[in-house]
């Protein structure tokens, strides 16, 4: 029996590595080369990716905390939602939770270390009660606990952006979710160009945007790549790439276009386009990535802990293990060094 020889590569990993160092962009055909190379690179790419993480990030990962403060009856009709007015889904539907609630859930992302407490609201944009209601939880979180707080209200203006600031929210998230020129076969209620003039409402008072994507949505390669693209131009702070839990009732149930390998290949890009962000493995990590998860460490430096908008994630014990077994350490809602905690 002969050993099956490997073609060198056509492309230098570590090359890539040394012109995201630099700040120089990746050309278009470097970055399709990134997402359109085989399996037997796939190492070579995370080491190149791991370079560049660990030159921002150290060996640090930062958790966050989600909650579904307000859960669907939502009028856009984004196609992978289970909360939206086209999704036959059975979810859980309530309106915005009352104090006791989202204290209750802020005491819980405490004790499990998260340093941002994530608050996201269902609908195109807040009514003036509710949003209300929104400023008065941030102060109340803000009062009692460490963590930063990141907001998903939706389409904001800068009047609302002013007041979000003012309340103590450190940053707010509205995801881009795709490329500009694959928007419209996802989502027709509302534009692009709505998600970006938020993101500009909210840099202009004075908070960090948070914005990333959906992946396995039927995108192009040069979609994925026009997204980080435009979150590069935007100067974006955190990113949060989330893969397609394809839910039953939604337009997008039977799509599986991922496997765990190009999951992988996704966050080398990302990190390599966007070197100095905060990129987090979102939503559909354990469905998409499944075993490989904790090669992800070495591209991303943030996971969720805990539960997504509509569905479960894993243990936060898991995770812990995941976090320690990588070789990995958490980071606090300061950037110091925490130890990883037992689950209460």
């Amino acid at each position: 029996m002969t050993a099956t020889s490997i073609a060198p590569s056509r492309v230098d990993w570590q090359a890539l590595a040394d012109q995201a160092l630099a700040g120089e962009v990746l050309s278009r055909s470097q970055a399709q080369a990134v997402l359109a190379a085989p399996d037997t690179e796939l190492l070579d790419q995370l080491a190149a990716a791991y370079r560049v993480r660990r030159h921002y990030w150290g060996n640090r990962v930062r958790l966050h905390f989600l909650l579904n403060a307000q859960s669907g009856l939502c009028p856009e009709d984004c196609h992978y939602c289970s909360q939206s007015k086209i999704s036959t889904a059975e979810i859980e539907k309530y309106p915005f939770m009352a104090q006791e609630k989202i204290l209750a859930a802020a005491e819980r992302a405490n004790s499990l270390k998260a340093g941002t407490f994530c608050m996201v609201i269902s609908g195109r944009s807040p009514s003036d009660r509710v949003f209300g209601d929104v400023l008065d939880a941030v102060r109340q979180v803000k009062a009692r606990y460490p963590m930063k707080i990141c907001a998903c209200l939706g389409l904001l203006n800068e009047a609302q952006t002013q007041q979000l600031a003012a309340a103590g929210v450190d940053r707010v998230n509205h995801n881009l979710n795709t490329g500009e020129n694959n928007y419209g076969e996802i989502c027709t209620t509302h534009t692009f160009d709505d998600r970006i003039a938020t993101l500009e409402a909210v840099q202009s008072a004075g908070m960090t945007t948070c914005s990333g994507g959906i992946f396995g949505l039927g995108e192009a390669d040069d979609d994925i790549i026009d997204m980080a693209l435009a979150l590069r131009r935007l100067g974006v702070t955190s990113v949060p790439l989330n893969f397609l839990i394809p839910i039953p009732g939604t337009p997008l149930e039977g799509r599986q276009d991922l496997n765990p390998r190009q999951c992988l290949r996704i966050l080398c890009l990302y990190r390599l386009l966007l070197p100095a962000q905060e990129i987090r493995i979102a939503g559909g990590r354990e469905v998409q990535l499944r075993q490989l998860q904790p090669l992800g460490l070495y591209a991303a430096n943030s996971i969720f802990v805990g539960d997504y908008l509509t569905t479960p994630g894993q243990a936060a014990q898991a995770d812990y293990a995941m976090i320690r077994d990588a070789g990995f350490v958490l980071e606090g809602p300061d950037g110091e060094d925490i130890e990883l905690p037992e689950v209460p």
